[in-house]
């Protein structure tokens, strides 16, 4: 357990500004830099007047603003992620339609349990597993006791049914 005030460990990620970023952040007015740093809105009204007054400028040259190089990191980024998935294009003469894909070990492993397991279905089912048997001897020595039994309670209901006209008499 952790006395005092202070964690061991810092919390929290530190974030480096590039000089490109320092740049954008900087206050700027008419008169030069200021020392009272720009509010969200402030920085989004100068971006809105900026853009309009470059369009207006700029009417027939929109070419060039799609060409402009994108601030700070996204540039790199698009070129320079490793993790990005690029997309393949395969075209229908190339598919062979015919080949199976690889399964895997598991895969593999997985459909040899399951035709394995209907096989032994089958054969319980027909009576040819060991288990199948057994199971049979003990159903017909069941039937065999069931039927002893009632022929058993049948002489019983017999003798009664005698006992009872011989008393009668």
């Amino acid at each position: 357990m952790g006395r005092g005030r202070f964690k061991a460990k810092p919390t929290g990620r530190r974030n480096f500004s590039t000089p490109e970023e320092m740049d954008l952040t900087l206050p700027l007015d008419v008169a030069g830099s200021s020392a009272r740093p720009r509010t969200f809105k402030q920085v989004q009204q100068e971006e809105a007047e900026h853009s309009e007054e470059e369009e207006s400028e700029e009417s027939g040259e929109e070419t060039e603003q799609e060409t402009e190089k994108k601030k700070g990191i996204l540039d790199i980024s698009e070129i320079q992620n490793p993790n990005l998935a690029k997309p393949k294009n395969v075209k229908a003469r190339a598919v062979d339609v015919e080949s199976t894909p690889e399964l895997s070990r598991r895969e593999r492993e997985e459909i040899e349990r399951q035709r394995a397991h209907e096989r032994y279905m089958r054969l319980q089912e027909q009576g040819k597993t060991e288990q199948a048997r057994k199971d049979l001897e003990r159903l017909a020595l069941i039937r065999q006791q069931r039927a002893e039994a009632a022929k058993k309670r049948e002489e019983e209901k017999a003798a009664k049914e005698q006992k009872r006209a011989e008393a009668r008499k």
